[in-house]
């Protein structure tokens, strides 16, 4: 039978710390639950691999939040968020228009033609990690690699990047409390600041950056010039810090596999598949609002109600994957969803598994000795209740 799962559900410590069990005893008792998150909405919860999938590309859910209650969608608009109006945001007409401009620097060929310059930076940021003999990987690894590739993608200066890292974090963070509430306008209205006056600049002088393509295509209005920026921005850096953090941990907990990979290297395309469904840098997809009354499981979603789908869930389905609780480096075939299904399928996929493979690559050759510098239980993980999945550090030692 369904639950009701209140709102504190998803914002305890020990649901951050390893939210997969409680996934498992909701799997148990039925694909799709009620849950109250937002407060004072209708929403529910997708845990299973089958209809999550189906869940993420069907299209009577809307990702265009303005479809939503009247109170929810006046408050959206009253707060102006700068992420509202992009291609993740949209549904089509809008979507097509908005994805079209970005998605041609995207494809598989063009993100390929980046190899040698993220295998230089990452080669840089090992160099500095080289002689200390310890580190915090995010801060000097995880964090520094994905920002510098898509600073440098967009034309915008990674000297920025601390702040970038803050307006991140004040926008994913859903806490409701007065502190993060003005954090998030603050972030808000500086974002909106700092691309207003990029898309000036590239407006004046054009260069062959990807902030440039964007604002000379003449297909989007500045509010979706900045959205469109800032969504790219932050998803193209933040996932992948995830992926690398994650990632490692999940070797370091398991040292067969990091054995194994470190003795075949060649592995580590897969194994990079294999982290994203053990655990997904993006626990749930972001919100989607039934646009008409419709079932999901036999479970009745009402119009205008909010529906999660649990990306971390579905990737430890044992309907979908043989041992999911099991890393597997090598597994095949592995047909997760962490960058999600249908026509919002990650448009920055191709990058994130570039980064990843090459950052694994690298880190496990140039460290074999690498090993977690503290006690498992005092980790900690960012954002609870966030729909990343994010630790706070990675202290490792070599």
């Amino acid at each position: 039978m369904p639950e009701n799962l209140p709102f504190e559900f998803f914002f305890s410590p020990a649901f951050s710390a390893d939210p997969y069990p409680a996934y498992a005893d909701l799997r148990a008792k039925g694909p799709v639950h009620r849950m109250g998150f937002p407060p004072g909405a209708d929403a529910f919860v997708v845990v299973d691999y089958e209809h999550g999938r189906a869940a993420l590309a069907d299209q009577r859910l809307s990702k265009d939040l303005r479809n939503g209650p009247a109170w929810f969608g006046e408050m959206v608009a009253g707060t102006d968020p700068v992420l509202a109006d992009n291609m993740l945001m949209s549904d089509p007409p809008d979507h097509s228009r908005l994805r079209k401009v970005v998605s041609k620097a995207f494809t598989p060929r063009r993100i390929e033609l980046l190899r040698p310059r993220v295998e230089q930076i990452t080669a840089e940021l090992l160099d500095d990690m080289a002689g200390k003999g310890a580190a915090e990987l995010i801060d000097a690894f995880a964090f520094p690699l994905p920002i510098i590739v898509i600073c440098e993608l967009l034309g915008v200066p990674d000297r920025d990047r601390d702040r970038f890292r803050l307006w991140s974090g004040a926008l994913v963070e859903p806490s409701a409390e007065p502190e993060q509430v003005e954090r998030r306008a603050l972030a808000n209205a500086e974002l909106r600041e700092y691309f207003g006056a990029l898309i000036e600049a590239r407006r004046a002088e054009p260069g062959d950056d990807l902030v440039s393509v964007i604002v000379t295509s003449g297909e989007l209005d500045d509010k979706e010039l900045r959205s469109t920026l800032a969504l790219l921005l932050i998803a193209g850096h933040e996932t992948t810090v995830n992926l690398i953090g994650n990632g490692t941990l999940a070797l370091l907990r398991n040292p067969g596999q990091l054995r194994y990979l470190r003795e075949h290297p060649e592995r580590v395309p897969d194994a990079v598949e294999e982290f994203l469904r053990y655990d997904a840098p993006v626990e749930r997809a972001t919100f989607r609002v039934a646009t008409e009354d419709l079932e999901i499981a036999g479970v009745e979603i009402p119009r205008g109600a909010f529906v999660h789908v649990s990306i971390g869930a579905a990737g430890r389905d044992p309907a979908a994957f043989d041992a999911p609780d099991r890393l597997d480096v090598t597994r095949e075939p592995n047909r997760h969803v962490a960058f999600g299904h249908g026509i919002h399928f990650c448009l920055g996929a191709p990058l994130a598994r570039l980064e990843g493979q090459i950052a694994f690559t690298a880190l496990l050759a140039r460290f074999p000795g690498l090993r977690l510098d503290c006690a498992p239980e005092e980790l900690s993980w960012r954002f609870s209740g966030s729909i990343l999945r994010s630790l706070s550090a990675l202290p490792v030692a070599w």
